[in-house]
């Protein structure tokens, strides 16, 4: 009687637990895995997956100033942190291809042991370097890469010197590609699907292609452009976002900045077709990331307000939009799904005391946990040197990588997680 009536509590205890909501995972003090006197960088734009297969080595680059754009002489340092040797820095190659905000677009390929791709430039010309770290080999694929797909097989390719002339800190400077600057909508440039294991690639949406769903160009000193892409779980969809400018030049000889722009979120199959608006006029979109092949979080303009809001749908049902906990989490931040799914990571800008704030979200109750507040000293906010956190979540959920810059110089962190 004794025993059945411990195994009942056994079960009872075990119903409470799985009726409440998830517990929040313990999160750890940020650690720096890099030093001076250089300053370094993950190697991919936010969400990025940025450890290899084994876990053992983060992808980084390394850079040698600040405060100011990265121009086509500059070069960047390739390279892994060694965790398992007490975070010996292994230089593996270097490019000229980056910026310093998605840096070299480094992915792991788990198709080969060692292998990994970055964009680079290579006889004049944008490209993707495939590279074997622990071999040395390298092979090349004629495209830039802007994401690849989980399997390290199918790569997105965009056109990076065109985004130069929009977005200057998401371009690369030089003329490594054509950036079609007197075409305010092309039909020769937009997305490319690549194949990375044969090279054989396909454009599969022209920017003419998607008029009709992107805003409206009035004026004669105008681009429009494709960016920001990531590719669904299953690797059937992209979702990317689309631009446009007016008096792009103008801008830039006013203010130094190209300042001004619209956006459309919008998902399409890999075959260029089903092309579908994420949100009604007025709700651009800023930040993504993909929670399942059918669902998406964005950050977009609620109700085509003032307010940015953190947003989740399905590809379909663009017309039942959540709002993740509105009138707390109203601000523009990189979101990214934990890997159990049921959290949502979010950094945001600084603010008037140069303080950027980053919570956890639960997503069954929109619980909010804080993560801390980095500093942002004022050399780092320059526009097209800036430092944002852009975290990114270890495939297992052990660990979470960002960039900062709250101890005087940019540098990666990782912090330890543990679920409970």
């Amino acid at each position: 009687m004794r025993r059945l009536s411990l195994i009942l509590l056994a079960f009872l205890a075990v119903m409470c637990r799985n009726a409440g909501p998830e517990p929040f995972p313990e999160v750890g003090e940020p650690y720096a895995i890099t030093s001076g006197p250089e300053e370094h960088l993950l190697a991919s734009y936010f969400g990025i997956n940025s450890w290899s297969p084994d876990g053992r080595y983060v992808s980084v680059l390394e850079v040698n100033f600040s405060g100011r754009l990265a121009e086509r002489t500059d070069t960047a340092i390739v390279a892994l942190v060694d965790l398992a040797d007490g975070n010996k820095l292994i230089p593996v190659s270097k490019t000229t291809c980056w910026n310093f905000q998605e840096a070299a677009m480094f992915h792991w390929l788990p198709w080969e042991d060692g292998m990994c791709a970055f964009n680079d430039c290579r006889d004049g010309h944008f490209v993707t370097v495939l590279l074997n770290w622990k071999t040395g080999e390298e092979r090349i694929i004629p495209y830039p890469i802007s994401a690849v797909d989980r399997n390290g097989e199918w790569a997105v390719s965009i056109n990076y010197a065109r985004l130069r002339l929009c977005r200057p800190d998401y371009g690369y400077a030089g003329p490594g590609q054509d950036a079609r600057a007197d075409e305010v909508w092309p039909d020769d440039d937009g997305l490319r699907l690549v194949n990375l294991k044969t090279g054989e690639s396909k454009l599969i949406l022209t920017v003419a292609q998607a008029r009709d769903l992107m805003p409206r160009i009035t004026k004669e000193d105008g681009l429009a452009y494709f960016c920001h892409t990531i590719i669904s779980p299953n690797a059937k969809r992209i979702f990317f976002l689309a631009r446009t400018v007016e008096d792009f030049r103008k801008q830039l000889e006013t203010r130094g900045i190209v300042y001004n722009w619209d956006t459309v979120s919008l998902t399409v199959d890999v075959d260029g077709s089903n092309l579908r608006r994420c949100f009604p006029d007025g709700w651009k979109g800023s930040h993504f990331n993909w929670f399942d092949d059918e669902t998406l979080a964005v950050t977009a303009c609620w109700d085509a307000g003032d307010c940015w809001a953190h947003t989740i749908f399905k590809v379909g049902e663009e017309d039942k939009v959540r709002h993740i906990a509105p009138g707390i989490m109203d601000w523009d931040g990189h979101l990214i799904f934990s890997p159990n799914g049921k959290f949502l990571s979010t950094d945001g800008y600084w603010n008037k005391d140069r303080f950027r704030s980053w919570v956890l979200v639960r997503l069954e109750d929109e619980a909010i946990m804080p993560l801390g507040r980095f500093y942002v000293p004022e050399e780092y906010t320059e526009q097209y040197s800036r430092c944002d956190l852009h975290p990114r979540w270890r495939p297992d959920g052990t660990q979470l990588g960002f960039n900062s810059v709250h101890e005087g110089s940019r540098q990666v962190y990782l912090r330890d997680v543990k679920w409970r």
